[in-house]
């Protein structure tokens, strides 16, 4: 009773009374300042591996660098991030993103990373980074649980006949275990509930590796 879900600062705004629960993803720096200026309570259940990229982007955007985020531009996470900034952030994603950034050369960089992006990948793309000479301070700030889990389902995957990952198909962790899970396994199958999954692409597999989404029931 008295629930609303809140998905706009508009709406936020038309708030007068009450509190505010932020989810995990984190949120914008200005939410936090009208939820100040409205004068409701907060219950931050912001993850602590998201707040700590929140300090460091604050922190390192008051120094003048230009912040870097490796993830999804697209997530709530990455965009609660991004508005942590007084400086310029470019998000990038894909090799492609990474040789065509660019900003001055004497522009010193701070680069982050999405908690659940794949660990591999965002170390391929800080070395594509790395190649073009900038002054740059790169923070692994992958959630230590996510990159355990990564490499635990990369060992199972090279181990089995086939394998499958259990989860939302919106969240962004369970798509990087799919994504590292097929590199290693061709016969690797993303399934979000028992429906989704045909017994008989398993008939002739003797065995089978299971490993799910870090929100999976």
């Amino acid at each position: 009773k008295g629930v609303e879900v809140i998905h706009t600062e508009d709406e936020l705004r038309k708030v007068t009374s009450g509190v505010v629960i932020i989810r995990s993803h984190g949120v914008p720096k200005r939410i936090h300042d009208i939820m100040e200026e409205q004068g409701l309570g907060c219950v931050d259940a912001t993850c602590p591996f998201v707040k700590k990229i929140h300090r460091i982007v604050e922190e390192e955007s008051k120094k003048g660098k230009h912040i870097l985020i490796i993830g999804d531009e697209n997530h709530p996470e990455v965009m609660g991030i991004k508005g942590w900034s007084d400086t310029d952030v470019t998000v990038i994603k894909t090799e492609e993103d990474a040789r065509n950034f660019e900003v001055a050369p004497e522009t010193p960089i701070c680069i982050v990373s999405q908690t659940t992006f794949n660990y591999n990948k965002f170390k391929y793309l800080v070395e594509i980074i790395s190649k073009k000479s900038y002054n740059i301070n790169v923070l692994n700030t992958i959630c230590n649980a996510t990159k355990e889990r990564q490499t635990e389902a990369e060992s199972i995957a090279n181990e089995v006949d086939a394998m499958i990952v259990i989860g939302d198909k919106n969240s962004s962790n369970t798509q990087k275990l799919f994504e590292i899970c097929k590199n290693a396994c061709a016969n690797t199958y993303y399934i979000q509930t028992l429906g989704d999954l045909d017994s008989n692409q398993l008939t002739s597999v003797k065995t089978v590796g299971i490993t799910a989404g870090a929100s999976t029931p």
